[in-house]
């Protein structure tokens, strides 16, 4: 069966519905508010977000479907990794594109419950009516950044994570791991945002997998985050924290922020392809931190914390 932008779509919306309705049964109070928008140049999307919670003190479930007008570094960014119609962007020929995915920010109130992130994304450009060769991948993963590393529960997020790979390919956890720890890194921090998880892109056919058999990974990775993080979520959402706590809190969502608008692309594309601002900059807490150069107590939690924000830590 082909597996058109359609079908694609209306998959992700159901996931959408789904996750959403888990989320507020673990926050128990709080509903999702719906907003949906339409871009000029194509499509749209519906923003859902959830705040004030007893839970989630902010957080978002967005889907959108965008198309249009290929920007210039769009076709420049694909003409890299694929080969295209080379008259593709002159004069006259300006390539299309389409692209659809649901994205996951949740900042939660307590300290001991951690931020996670997800986002699967479909994206294509069509071949050219001069017969050029068009392009279609599908990208995502799902990466978690505790306030605090705790090594049970993060040993539980990476082997779930490592049960989905596993069920498509061998390989698939151990690089997308990798690629996980490589991209959701500061660089101007030297550490990373989190404990990782895993992240991959243009992901299309291989001798190994068929699109078929990526697409259907690519869902059961949807698929894996709510049953995950709600566990997350009942083992630490109890938890007795301090005012010092909810301080180191505000510190570790101020790396969040900077990782987003510095380095992440999908900030990036979203903004560069005129998206829908409010909802491109859900991703950012309702409260974060900075303070002139902090240097957490010697043998506490927090340097405990800091000491494990490193790529390459096996934490199976």
């Amino acid at each position: 069966m082909e597996i058109s932008r359609d079908t694609i779509s209306a998959w992700l919306k159901e996931l959408q519905d789904s996750i959403c309705s888990q989320l507020e049964k673990a926050d128990g109070i709080a509903k999702f508010e719906e907003d949906n928008w339409t871009r000029p140049e194509g499509g749209g999307g519906r923003t859902r977000i959830i705040r004030n919670g007893e839970v989630i003190e902010k957080g978002g479930v967005l889907f959108s479907a965008v198309h249009g007008d290929a920007p210039a570094f769009l076709f420049k960014e694909q003409e890299h990794s694929v080969s295209l119609d080379k008259d593709l962007g002159k004069a006259g020929n300006v390539p299309q594109f389409f692209a659809t995915g649901v994205s996951i920010v949740i900042h939660p109130r307590n300290p001991w419950v951690p931020i996670i992130h997800m986002n699967i994304r479909y994206f294509e450009m069509p071949a050219s009516k001069n017969g050029g060769a068009g392009v279609r991948w599908l990208g995502g993963g799902i990466d978690l950044t505790p306030h605090y590393v705790n090594e049970t529960d993060t040993k539980f997020f990476h082997s779930e994570l490592k049960k989905t790979c596993d069920q498509f390919n061998p390989d698939y956890y151990t690089k997308f791991k990798k690629w996980a720890d490589d991209y959701f890194f500061i660089s101007h921090r030297k550490e990373t945002r989190g404990i990782g998880g895993i992240f991959f892109d243009r992901l299309n056919e291989s001798k190994e997998m068929s699109f078929q058999q990526n697409f259907n990974f690519w869902k059961e990775v949807g698929k894996t985050f709510a049953p995950t993080y709600c566990e997350l979520i009942n083992r630490n959402k109890n938890k007795s924290f301090t005012p010092e706590n909810q301080q180191w809190q505000l510190l570790r969502r101020g790396r969040y922020v900077e990782f987003n608008l510095v380095y992440d692309k999908g900030t990036k594309f979203g903004l560069e392809t005129n998206g829908r601002v409010e909802s491109i900059l859900m991703s950012l807490p309702k409260t974060a931190g900075w303070e002139y150069d902090f240097k957490p107590q010697e043998n506490s939690e927090e340097e405990k914390t800091l000491s494990m924000l490193k790529k390459g830590i096996n934490w199976i």
